[in-house]
């Protein structure tokens, strides 16, 4: 069982309300991240168990379980709500991990609390699915996120387009605060409110903040760090998320919502996957743009901590936001360097980088594939540059790219085979690939989830080769014509 200690639930009433999950006819478990629960403190037997099921579809509560729903609000497509809160979401409760971290153990789909606003409560399975094997992936590609820990059916129906089966996820992230939290008590002037929070995220986050002249700007600071270097991260593996709300912004810088979430297949700045967004606003291309966005919105809510005088917190508010495009560049540049191979990054590297991807989007060519074939090229015209051509079919452009790459590699100081082993471990040869995504979703409603399970297994090392799944490799043979994703509400 957890070992709870809830340091959320100690903090004033109003953020939050005191409710159970809502119990389930037949919990079944279908899923469970066995090492992920072993650095939770969880018995390997237990989570097998019919206990496990009862635990993780929220029927029974363990000792030292305080559950709660979490109040927040948010800007949806840059629209203010004043409220939204954990509708289908309850807070478990906080354990101490192996590594001494503490993490939120959170049930998603576990039935209505105050915050629902006339929704269910609910998950249905595909969603439930989709973010457990795109946030498993996401932590084996080496990018904060929050994990799954395990999926349960709950034998019930869930009332959607049409009628499919419900699923409850259990989630666990280093914390659930967002910049909608923050956002919440700003709105009210709840100064005393917002205050305990900033106080709560540092203690929790950034201890070494309290000797700060300033801790609240170090707390702006600390945040706009972390997500101008998660954003390059998910820009290097061609990931769009979809849904960059305020209320899908973490503090704590982890990845948060994987419903209209998905991996680009051919490469195009403009790719937008989510069925909401209709005019392209979290769009591949403008995720960096809206990172500083959310990052300004998290800055206006601590105005009144930066500086008693007004017109001087702004100025502060506003020369540290301005920061995020610089510290963005910085990371990105890193990112793709590293993933043309460059060890020592230089001026002009972020321009050599960016002529590769202006050739990929031309030719329409696969992201995750171009990366890859770019990893067995030699520093010398070869044989091996025929895998590469053959993905951008041969293209001029191309060729003239891969001379100027080839004369940038020679002031480098790694061997080839140095080289094409460091970018091996950067450029991924398997991402969720969409149509994969889809067909485990498919299969699982009817109770196959044998695609699901390997599809997890595949993704547990997408950096190594594993000849024999080459078919996760690859992108669909025919594209898919206006691929949607959906919330999962």
């Amino acid at each position: 069982m957890f070992k709870f200690d809830n340091s959320y639930a100690r903090l004033p009433e109003n953020f939050f309300q005191r409710i159970h999950p809502t119990p389930v006819e037949n919990p079944q478990l279908i899923k469970v991240n066995r090492f992920l629960g072993l650095k939770l403190g969880l018995e390997p037997d237990f989570l097998t168990s019919l206990d496990g099921a009862e635990l993780f579809s929220g029927n029974h509560i363990a000792d030292g379980s305080d559950p709660l729903a979490m109040v927040y609000g948010g800007q949806q497509f840059g629209g203010w709500v004043p409220q939204l809160g954990d509708g289908r979401v309850v807070l478990l409760g906080e354990v101490m991990d192996t590594d001494g971290r503490r993490q939120d153990i959170q049930l998603k789909g576990s039935g209505r609390t105050k915050y629902s606003r006339n929704g269910d409560g609910r998950a249905w399975l595909g969603p439930v699915l989709r973010e457990y094997v795109i946030s498993e992936a996401m932590a084996e590609l080496n990018i904060p996120t929050t994990r799954a820990l395990a999926v349960v059916t709950t034998g019930e129906d869930v009332f959607r387009e049409d009628i499919v089966p419900g699923a409850i996820l259990t989630r666990v992230a280093s914390s659930h605060v967002r910049v909608g939290t923050f956002q919440y008590f700003a709105a009210r002037d709840d100064i005393d409110g917002l205050k305990t929070l900033a106080d709560y995220v540092i203690d929790r986050h950034f201890p070494d903040l309290k000797e700060f002249e300033n801790p609240y700007l170090g707390l702006l600071e600390q945040m706009i760090s972390k997500q101008a270097s998660l954003i390059a991260k998910w820009m290097g593996v061609g990931f769009i998320h979809g849904v960059m709300n305020t209320d899908n912004v973490l503090i704590c810088g982890e990845t948060l919502d994987y419903g209209p979430c998905a991996f680009m297949d051919a490469y195009d700045p403009k790719t937008v996957f989510s069925s909401i967004d209709r005019m392209g606003r979290y769009s591949y291309e403008n995720q960096p743009k809206i990172a500083q966005w959310n990052c300004a919105a998290f800055a206006s809510t601590l105005l009144p901590l930066l500086h008693l005088d007004k017109a001087k917190a702004i100025e502060i508010a506003r020369e540290t936001v301005n920061d995020f495009e610089d510290q963005y560049h910085a990371a990105w540049a890193v990112e793709l360097g590293e993933k043309i191979g460059l060890e020592n990054i230089q001026d002009g590297d972020d321009v050599l980088g960016q002529e590769f991807l202006d050739c990929m989007a031309k030719y329409k060519i696969d992201f995750t594939l171009a990366f890859r074939r770019l990893c067995e090229v030699d520093n010398e015209a070869s044989s091996e540059d025929g895998p590469l051509m053959t993905v951008f079919n041969d293209a001029d452009e191309l060729h003239a790219w891969l001379g100027k790459w080839r004369a940038r590699l020679a002031n480098e100081n790694r061997s080839a085979e140095k080289r094409k082993e460091a970018m091996r471990a950067v450029n991924p040869a398997f991402i969720p690939r969409n149509h994969q995504v889809e067909k485990m979703i498919d299969k699982a409603v009817k109770g196959n989830f044998k695609p699901f399970e390997k599809l997890v297994k595949v993704l547990e090392q997408p950096f190594e080769e594993q000849e024999h799944y080459g078919i996760y490799q690859h992108p669909p043979k025919h594209k898919l014509q206006c691929y949607k994703t959906y919330c999962g509400t």
